[in-house]
C-alpha cells in the first residue's frame, strides 16, 4: 500500500523539529496565513480556526496529501491574550504580566485531505503557572533563549522551564506547538506508521 504523503503547512521551525520526532518523510508548505487574533473569539476557538485556515491554503495546492496545518492561542487568568512578541520590549511586556499567574495554552490541529474530504480539529489544553520573575531575571531570560517568535514569549523545551512553578498537560510536546500524542494517534489512523 503506497503510504500517504504529507506536509506540513508551517515555516515553524519549532514545529518541524518536532514532526521530525515521529520519524515520517513530510515536506513544509508556507500558507501565508496572517496571524490575526481578534479579542472577540474565544482562545481555543481561534487556534482551531486557525490552524484549518493554515492546512486548507496548503491543501489547494496539495489536494492529494495529507496536510498538518496548526496554531497556538495563549490566555492568562486575568484574560490578557499572549502572541509571539516579535520584540524584547514585548517579550519583556508579556513576561512582566504572566508572573505569578496561570495561562491556558491551546495548541490545534488540523489534519486535512481535500480529495478524501477528509479534516479533523482539535486541540490540547496546557495549564502553566508562572512563578514570580524579577525583572532582571525576565530580562537575562529574554536575552538567552531569544524567544521572540513564541507564543507567550518562552521556550518551554529550553531555557523557558525555569519560568514556571507548574505545567500540566495531557500531552507534555503540545506547549512547543505540536501535541504529538494526539497527532501520532491521527496518522496511524490514515495508514502512517508511528513508529
Amino acid at each position: 500500500m503506497k503510504k500517504p504523503a504529507l506536509i506540513l503547512a508551517s515555516t515553524s521551525t519549532f514545529k518541524q523539529k518536532q514532526l521530525t520526532q515521529l520519524c515520517l518523510n513530510f515536506d513544509v508548505f508556507d500558507p501565508e496565513i496572517e496571524e490575526e487574533h481578534p479579542e472577540s473569539t474565544p482562545p481555543e476557538t481561534l487556534a482551531i480556526e486557525l490552524a484549518a485556515s493554515k492546512a486548507i491554503a496548503a491543501s489547494a495546492t496539495f489536494a492529494e496529501s495529507w496536510v498538518i496545518g496548526s496554531d497556538q492561542t495563549a490566555v492568562t487568568e486575568s484574560g490578557l491574550l499572549l502572541t509571539k512578541p516579535i520584540t524584547e520590549g514585548k517579550a519583556f511586556d508579556q513576561l512582566s504580566a504572566c508572573q505569578g499567574q496561570k495561562a491556558r495554552f491551546y495548541s490545534a490541529v488540523c489534519l486535512i485531505n481535500k480529495s478524501k474530504n477528509i479534516s479533523r480539529k482539535w486541540s490540547v489544553t496546557t495549564e502553566v503557572e508562572f512563578r514570580q520573575l524579577s525583572s532582571e531575571e525576565i530580562r537575562r531570560y529574554i536575552k538567552k533563549d531569544e524567544p521572540l517568535y513564541c507564543a507567550g514569549s518562552f521556550k518551554i523545551e529550553s531555557l523557558g522551564i525555569s519560568l514556571f512553578n507548574a505545567v500540566r498537560s495531557e500531552d507534555p510536546s503540545a506547549l512547543i506547538g505540536l501535541p504529538l500524542i494526539s497527532l501520532s494517534q491521527e496518522l496511524r489512523s490514515i495508514g502512517l506508521l508511528v513508529p
